[in-house]
């Protein structure tokens, strides 16, 4: 068993794929071998199991990876309008900007030919408007009513998985690998492009287009969004239609892990049904003698959990909970007494062998060490139960107890690897989730299920989501609600969840002390940062956008904050808080180096999350920014100094800031260097300014150059790049954007030459320190995986790289 999950994770950390037929010979040759050998094997046995159980693990994990990964999107396709049938395969998410949904490829033709595409893709239809609905919808564009289990015909233009590569940031193609997605698309809908058509319904996929009827019915029911939004998420898996505002509180307080179908609701859905129909189960002499109570009981719950957990989405989560109880209750059902890590390993064996991909979640970890600590720290089997007390309230209290005792010992050893894995914790957790937890599982949820069969029961389950957000958003408001720390390095952490195992387990409390040496590595952790007179810069991959993080010994300031993604997350909640509070910064200044939205869209998250952070930009004085942060205006002439590194402001000039400027013009230039190595934040200026700042004489040269406006045709003018004679240029842009940045012909000017240019969808977010200034670190080049998208470096062959 520990074979199986040591052999998966070894896998997990390949760069690369092998061929298929090496992985397959790993697997066959491994279990051939154990069979052959066993009998011969004597004392080795359990060493000769453990190793060729972890290489038939990682042969056959790598086996499917290499199955999955050949039958992926083929590069040609890329960014080519095709013709696509098939079936919409999930409840379709909306927003304010259009659709989003699963979509089975039934066919595919390209300019009357038929292609091959990946059997599942990721579609999203926006209906004239941007995914961050900074443009508006066309009337006359907008989504269908799109329905689970309908047949259409789209217009769509495929890409590869592709996602964000950040520090301590979210793996979107690992999640897009675990759901079996190939393929991301748009709906192509102007005026020259085939209307999108609606073929027919089908029966295909009969549970979604129930969980999409439901969904829809607590909408119509519940007349506040933001419940019905709770309602749905309990009932039918939806996520996304809780609201933002509701997300932050239950991230502050510690409980988002209730608001999702995870585990808990699982297991809590399969000990009720397994106790409901034990019950009616004894209620039958003949039913007893044909099978006892208590196994009835577990089999009728496995069974009714693994429906609730398909109705709910059958998310991956709630797949491996299945799973587990699966493995637990089948040991169960032996009717034989197994010691409980072998029970845990086994279930967690179970869940990796059927999942290995399970490794790098967050969830699977969280989920099977507090097990474990459950496991380990409960009463011994062999207690006497007859000392339960007997009156209905002792039972109860004894039971509330129980629940805080249990809830205390998982706060205490989850909070080093909850560090590790999120870099916060909730202080009011513990309390939050004392009344969280049995309220959201014995009524909120109940109610939710009941209002399927008796829709009245919704509204309240609405009233029941209401009292438990008020009390959580009061929770949430004390400023120590979370506490948060830098990342600790994985010995750190590995040292911290040993401490709060020791603390947590059934032993003596001379034992348990040894655990709090272990826990201070983790808890008083501080990120290196440069040495004085140095400087640090790292450019986040945020996608279309800039958004820089300019370090020094002691201070740190955001140059632009990236774009919007949609209305409900962009780069600020999504990249730069989460590297923020893993590097353990505290912000000194956001520069917004002017108004438009791929640079300001993830400020008021930044924002929010800095409150001591200044704000120096060149927006207006009625920008919606300037009501959550006065900002100090952008001049050219500013100047600091922090430790030993000094910031020049090179550009706008007061005048600039008349009403009419366009924004990009008004783009602030900052200069960071310490007399020896220097740094240029361009903004988005173009020409005429460039031209302007090499005639004034500015101080532009540096060794380092942000490519102006993403690598637009309008910018890096000749005269400009000459006077800077940066070493290396970073372009932050979005993968195959549709402005086609950087522009081709401004790929061969810094070629010609000889700057090395680095573009943020072959790069990932990149590291650069001024102590080394001919080092680099790109996130996607030198932490790959196999399940990451291999991107080319910008070309400059007359093709138009990276654009559609």
């Amino acid at each position: 068993m520990l074979g199986v999950v040591l052999g998966a994770g070894v896998q997990l950390q390949q760069p690369e794929l092998w061929p298929i037929a090496t992985y397959a010979g790993v697997a066959v040759g491994a279990l051939a071998l154990l069979l052959a050998a066993w009998r011969s094997l004597g004392a080795w046995r359990p060493a000769a199991a453990l190793l060729l159980a972890a290489a038939s693990a990682f042969g056959m994990t790598g086996w499917r990876a290499a199955a999955y990964l050949a039958d992926g999107l083929d590069p040609a396709l890329e960014g080519r309008d095709l013709l696509v049938t098939g079936i919409v395969a999930a409840m379709p998410h909306r927003n304010e900007a259009g659709l989003r949904f699963r979509f089975e490829v039934e066919s595919a033709h390209l300019a009357g030919s038929a292609v091959r595409l990946p059997p599942l893709a990721l579609v999203g239809w926006y209906g004239g408007a941007d995914a961050a609905g900074e443009t508006a919808p066309d009337p006359q564009r907008l989504p269908a009513d799109v329905r689970a289990g309908e047949r259409w015909r789209f217009a769509l233009r495929p890409k590869a998985p592709h996602g964000q590569r950040n520090p301590h940031g979210f793996d979107y193609e690992l999640w897009l690998w675990e759901e079996g997605v190939q393929s991301t698309a748009a709906v192509r809908s102007g005026v020259r492009d085939p209307p999108p058509q609606r073929l027919d319904a089908t029966w295909r996929h009969p549970v979604e287009q129930a969980r999409q009827s439901v969904r829809d019915a607590i909408f119509r029911r519940v007349a506040e969004p933001a419940l019905a939004g709770v309602l749905a998420a309990l009932v039918v898996g939806d996520q996304g239609a809780i609201e933002r505002a509701d997300w932050d509180v239950f991230r502050a307080t510690g409980v988002a892990h209730l608001m999702s179908i995870s585990g808990l609701h699982v297991t809590m859905f399969a000990w009720g049904a397994a106790a409901v129909i034990g019950f009616a189960w004894r209620r039958s002499t003949r039913l007893c003698l044909a099978w006892p109570a208590q196994h009835a009981g577990l089999a009728g719950g496995l069974l009714l959990a693994a429906a609730y957990a398909l109705f709910s989405g059958w998310g991956v989560p709630a797949q491996r909970t299945v799973l587990m109880l699966a493995t637990v209750s089948v040991l169960r059902l032996g009717a034989r007494g197994w010691p409980w890590p072998w029970v845990w390993l086994l279930a967690c064996a179970v869940v990796v062998a059927a999942d290995p991909w399970a490794l790098t979640q967050a969830g699977f970890w969280l989920s099977f060490v507090a097990v474990g600590v459950l496991f380990a720290s409960g009463p011994p089997a062999s207690r006497d139960r007859s000392a339960a007390p007997r009156h209905p309230a002792r039972r109860a209290l004894a039971a509330a107890l129980a629940m805080g005792r249990e809830q205390a010992i998982v706060t205490v050893a989850l909070t080093p690897l909850s560090l590790l894995l999120f870099q916060q914790v909730s202080v009011v957790g513990l309390l939050a989730n004392l009344l969280a937890i049995p309220w959201v599982t014995l009524v909120v949820t109940p109610l939710g299920l009941l209002g399927v069969l008796l829709p009245e029961a919704w509204a309240a389950g609405a009233a029941a989501v209401e009292g438990l957000g008020t009390v959580l958003r009061l929770l949430a408001v004390f400023p120590w609600a979370t506490w948060s720390a830098p990342a600790p390095p994985p010995w750190a952490a590995g040292a911290g969840v040993v401490g709060g195992l020791l603390l947590a387990a059934r032993l003596p409390w001379t034992t348990r002390l040894l655990g709090i040496p272990l826990l201070v590595p983790v808890l008083l952790w501080q990120a290196p940062r440069p040495p004085p007179g140095e400087f640090e810069l790292l450019a986040a991959d945020v996608g279309q956008g800039n958004a820089v993080l300019v370090r020094t010994a002691s201070h740190a300031l955001v140059y632009d904050s990236g774009p919007g993604y949609s209305r409900e997350t962009d780069a600020g909640q999504r990249v730069l808080v989460p590297l923020l509070r893993a590097l353990g910064e505290q912000l000194d200044l956001l520069v917004l180096s002017h108004r438009d939205t791929d640079h300001t869209g993830g400020a008021a998250a930044v924002l929010r999350m800095q409150p001591q952070a200044a704000l120096l930009s060149s927006l207006e004085a009625g920008h919606p920014l300037q009501a959550l942060r006065p900002s100090r205006r952008c001049l050219a002439g500013d100047a600091w100094e922090w430790d030993g590194v000094r910031f020049e402001v090179l550009h706008p000039r007061a005048e600039d800031h008349a009403p009419s400027a366009r924004p990009n013009a008004l783009s602030c230039v900052l200069r960071v260097g310490n007399g020896r190595v220097h740094a240029l934040l361009a903004g988005d200026i173009e020409k005429p300014q460039e031209l302007r700042l090499v005639q004034d004489g500015a101080a532009l040269r540096a060794d380092w150059l942000l490519v102006p406006h993403h690598g637009s045709r309008t910018s890096s003018s000749e005269p400009f790049l000459e006077a800077v004679g940066p070493a290396l240029a970073v372009a932050q842009a979005g993968y195959r954007n549709r402005f086609g940045h950087p522009a081709a012909d401004v790929v061969q000017r810094y070629a010609t030459r000889g700057i090395a240019l680095e573009a943020s969808p072959a790069c990932g977010a990149l590291t650069w320190a001024s102590q080394s200034p001919a080092a680099v670190r790109c996130e996607r080049r030198d932490a790959p995986r196999y399940w990451h998208h291999r991107v080319a470096a910008p070309r400059h062959d007359g093709a138009r790289s990276g654009g559609n």
